[in-house]
């Protein structure tokens, strides 16, 4: 796994406060340094960004690693909401016990259209069309 840039971080955190107890995390696909990697990213119910990771790989330990720093850095959630990637129930159970896992459909609706936000501030280093791509 990778840690971002200093300009991937300020792109993805312009404000910050204390997240909220509502969690939205997904993955989507980028080009990072000309290689496709996973963007993991948990977002508040007000939009901020509370933390983001690269890996190479979209699995349970990159999920982990999401979730062990987000949670560094401020309140756990009482609701945290995902696609149904098989890997979240485990990962969202073992993290945070005590929040509800919402997978419901279209449900993860807000983290996608941050995806798109992201992808136009950081303009060319995020290929929204790529294979893979979630």
């Amino acid at each position: 796994m990778q840690t971002f840039t200093p300009e991937f971080i300020d792109a993805a955190r312009a404000v910050r406060h204390v997240p909220g107890g509502r969690w939205f995390v997904d993955e989507t696909y980028v080009k990072v340094a000309g290689r496709w990697q996973y963007l993991y990213r948990a977002v508040d119910q007000q939009g901020q960004v509370i933390d983001v990771m690269v890996s190479p790989r979209r699995n349970a330990a990159a999920a982990r690693a999401l979730f062990t720093t987000a949670l560094r850095l401020g309140p756990t959630p009482c609701e945290v909401t995902t696609d149904q990637a098989p890997v979240y129930p485990r990962v969202v159970d073992e993290a945070v016990p005590s929040a509800l896992h919402v997978t419901g459909r279209c449900a993860n609706n807000t983290t996608e259209a941050d995806h798109g936000r992201l992808t136009a501030r950081l303009g060319r280093c995020v290929d929204s069309n790529a294979p893979g791509h979630f």
